[in-house]
This record gives C-alpha cells, structure tokens and sequence, in this order.
C-alpha cells in the first residue's frame, strides 16, 4: 500500500511539473505575441528628432572621403566581381565576409577573404565544399570564433548547393533560418548587396550605440531592438545607405578621433559637428591637445565665433 502510496504522489508530481510546464510555455508565448504586438511598423512614428535631416547629411559629409576601415575591408568592397567571376560567386563571397565580421575588425576580416581568394581555385561554393577543415580553419585563423565560422562556413556551402542551386537565398528569412551563423544584422546587409533589396536595416554595436546616444531611438537594449525602432520612423530611401554609412562614422569615432577632428573643423558646418562628435562621446578638446598642429586653436576659433554670432 506504502508502494501504491508512493507511485499515486509521483504521478501526482509529475502532473504538476506537467502543468506547471505547460503554463511557462503558455505565459513565454503569449509575452512573444504581446511584444511583436507591441513592435512600431515601419513608418509608424513621427522622427523624433527635428534636425536628425542636419546631422545625417553631416555625416555623409565627413564619411564622402571614404577613410574607414569598412571603405576598404567591408563586405561591398571585398567580394570579387567581373573579370569572369561568376555572379553566384560574388554574392557567395558577400556572404562570407559578412559570417567572418562579427566581432571582427574589418582589417582582419579583409586579409581572411584575400587568403581565401589566392587559394587553390579561389572562394567558391564547390571549393569551400572541397576544402578540408583544417585548412579552411588555417586560412581565416585571425578572425574571432574562426572555429565555429568554419564549421558554419562548411555547412552553409552545403546548404546552398543542396538547397539553393549553388546560390544564396533572396530574403532575409531564408538566410536567418536556414543558414548555421546568419542573424538579422548579417541578412539585411547580404540581401542589400547581393541582390539590391533592402527588407530591413543592419545594425551593428557601433550604429546601436550612437542612435541611443543621439536619442533616436528610446533606450534599446540590443541592436535588433534599434533596428525595429528605427525603421519605425526612418524613410526607406535612407535604408540602403544606413549600414555602410553609420558603421564608418562610429569606427571614425571610435578608432581615428584625431584624422576625425580635422574633417569636422574643415567641414561645412564645423560648429555643429564638433557638437556631433560631442554627443557621440569624443573630447575634441583632449584629442585637439594629442593631434596639436594648431587643431587646438582652430576649435577655439570655431565655438569663439559661435560665441559671438
């Protein structure tokens, strides 16, 4: 009876876990719908900020020179187009370099891709297939989790010559759910290039940070979280350019302050550059005083006038 007991308070417990289970699930979904029902469309908010028309026309400004290290190393500039090259080839590479960049420099990712194009019958579908592990893992060995973006690189290779007829797919979807590595930021950028469509924007940390910084967007947590923002209220014309735009401002930001400075003082509009810059988080006065070369002098200049006007 004792036994009978026991069994009967299992099944008991079981039943709870069960239900107990059942209702997480329940409340995970239903939170799911509550927070895609709570997600602004695409050009369902007012901008919120009258002049972001000013700074983003700045910012084409200071970026027209093409001095970042995306203008060089990104995923537009690296893949190998005409000259014979396979159209399927060029948005496979797209692909690629775009696997290779997270949590990369552009710098790295660059020499990654060169290696991969001087190998034995270059960066291909069939060759990436072809390739052994181990020497896939050799020549992009200095990006980040250049472990797993083998792996991911090698299994996608399969999937598109299975799957896909040895291209890549057309929309982000696709590529989110089928392809090992791929996130929303990778899609939208891939399908922007690839085939000149843009469902969405990509964003990056460095875009991430400077729309919160510059409150255009409303204190998001994470980069997909800015992009749903954004979208809400940026017009589709400017969603092509966004990525290759922002990303090569924040990196300018963040790793040329100096070469920064002087395009600012040089620009058209130096004063509300240098209060850009500000609101972006660089000391132009502590990075004046490490460039020298008058740029000091010049800045006091610029907000002396302001001053005065």
């Amino acid at each position: 009876s004792s036994n009978s007991n026991t069994a009967t308070a299992t099944e008991t417990d079981k039943a709870k876990t069960t239900k107990t289970t059942n209702k997480k699930k329940k409340t995970s979904t239903k939170k799911k719908q509550r927070q895609r029902q709570q997600r602004p469309l695409p050009g369902s908010k007012a901008p919120p900020d009258d002049g972001w028309e000013e700074i983003w026309k700045l910012v084409e400004e200071l970026r027209a020179d093409k001095s970042a290290p995306v203008d060089t190393d990104g995923a537009e500039v690296l893949p190998q187009q005409g000259d014979g090259v396979d159209d399927t080839v060029y948005r496979f590479q797209i692909l690629v370099a775009l696997m290779l960049s997270s949590q990369t420099k552009d710098k790295v990712v660059g020499e990654a891709m060169r290696n991969l194009q001087k190998h034995a019958g270059g960066l291909t579908i069939d060759n990436i297939r072809q390739m052994s592990h181990e020497d896939l893992n050799h020549l992009i060995q200095k990006v980040g989790f250049h472990n797993n973006k083998t792996k991911y690189i090698k299994q996608t290779a399969e999937i598109l010559h299975e799957k896909h007829g040895g291209d890549i797919p057309k929309t982000p979807t696709e590529m989110i759910e089928q392809l090992p590595g791929v996130g929303p930021k990778m899609a939208f950028i891939v399908e922007s290039i690839a085939w000149g469509t843009q469902s969405g924007i990509g964003i990056d940390t460095h875009m991430h940070r400077m729309f919160n910084q510059l409150g255009w967007v409303p204190h998001t947590k994470n980069p997909e979280m800015t992009r749903i923002e954004l979208e809400a209220w940026l017009p589709r014309e400017k969603w092509v350019s966004a990525n290759y735009l922002w990303v090569g401002f924040g990196q300018e930001v963040q790793q040329f302050k100096g070469r920064l400075l002087r395009k600012v003082v040089n620009c058209s509009k130096p004063r509300e550059a240098l209060k850009l810059v500000k609101r972006l988080g660089l000391d132009y006065n502590v990075e004046a005083a490490k460039v020298g070369d008058g740029l000091e002098d010049e800045i006091r200049a610029i907000l002396r006038n302001d001053d005065e006007s």
